[in-house]
Formats: structure tokens, C-alpha cells, sequence
């Protein structure tokens, strides 16, 4: 787990930039944008759920810092309703701890999907496989080097209408 596995396989997959760590904990929107010095709508929170199609298995859902997932929403792309992953199983199945689960260096047949809420910014931050990293990636690499699947439209709270009513 950390920060070199998560390095080792964004450089395998051609990327060359800097991985920020922090003294303190970034585990939070609110405390990553602190630490990188941005809003925390450009956090791109990455949520673990239960697949699906088979429960020992992680999929991942990249957000925006301001879009929570919409249990419909959800249901209607997925066929079935959000199961979060426990604690005890968000590092068995994501490969990273609590606060510092990203979309990289994840265990085979990890399945990531990236929200519609984040191509609203020409770059976001996700963690980098600790509660005390991110990086900085532009929404088309993050797409190419967290090996999303597809892009979805599962969030709330993020679009104008969302907020307004």
C-alpha cells in the first residue's frame, strides 16, 4: 500500500508528475483542499461499493468533492442499490486504507467508473494511496491512468438545478 505503489503505477502508465504528501491528514474534502490549496468541489472522492455483480469484488466511483451518489441514480446504472464497502474491507478490496482510496494500483477486477460531476474542471486532485496524498491530473488522465471503465451519471447536489431545488 501508499504512495510508491500508487507512483509506480502511474509511471508505468506514462505519467511523470509530482505526488503531493502531507504531514497531516488529507482524508477529508474539506482537509484535501486545504492541503492543496484549491475549492473542495476539485477533490475527486473516490467512494467504495460492493460490485453488483459479485460482492467480493470493489467498484469504485470517482466524484466530485460538493456530488454525493444518488441511490437511484445508481440503481438505474447499476441494477442494483449502493452497498458502501465496510471498513474491515476497503483495504482487502481496494488495495489502499481508509482516506487514501484512489482509483490507481488497485487489485485485479477492480472496476472504476468516473462521474459526470468531475468534468466540470480541467484538473482535479484524487488521493495517491494514503489518508496523507493526492495528485493533481487533468479529468482526461485521470480517466486514462486510473483505468476507468466508462463514465456515469450517478451523483446529486452538484448541478445548479440539484442545488436550487
Amino acid at each position: 500500500m501508499g504512495t510508491a505503489r500508487v507512483r509506480e503505477h502511474l509511471v508505468e502508465r506514462g505519467w511523470s508528475g509530482d505526488i503531493l504528501e502531507f504531514a497531516e491528514s488529507s482524508a477529508t474534502v474539506e482537509l484535501a483542499a486545504q492541503k492543496v490549496g484549491t475549492e473542495p468541489e476539485r477533490i475527486a472522492k473516490t467512494l467504495g461499493f460492493y460490485d453488483p455483480e459479485t460482492a467480493d469484488r470493489a467498484m469504485l466511483v470517482v466524484v466530485a468533492g460538493d456530488a454525493k451518489v444518488n441511490s437511484g441514480r445508481f440503481k438505474r446504472r447499476f441494477g442494483a442499490k449502493p452497498r458502501m464497502l465496510q471498513g474491515e474491507d476497503v483495504p482487502v478490496l481496494t488495495g489502499h486504507p481508509i482516506g487514501g482510496v484512489c482509483p490507481f494500483a488497485n487489485p485485479e477486477g477492480t472496476r472504476v467508473f468516473l462521474d459526470e460531476s468531475l468534468r466540470r474542471f480541467e484538473t482535479v486532485f484524487p488521493a495517491a494511496g494514503t489518508a496523507t496524498s493526492a495528485v493533481e491530473l487533468p479529468i482526461d488522465a485521470l480517466a486514462s491512468l486510473g483505468g476507468a471503465e466508462d463514465w456515469v451519471d450517478v451523483s446529486v447536489g452538484w448541478r445548479d438545478e440539484d442545488v436550487a431545488g
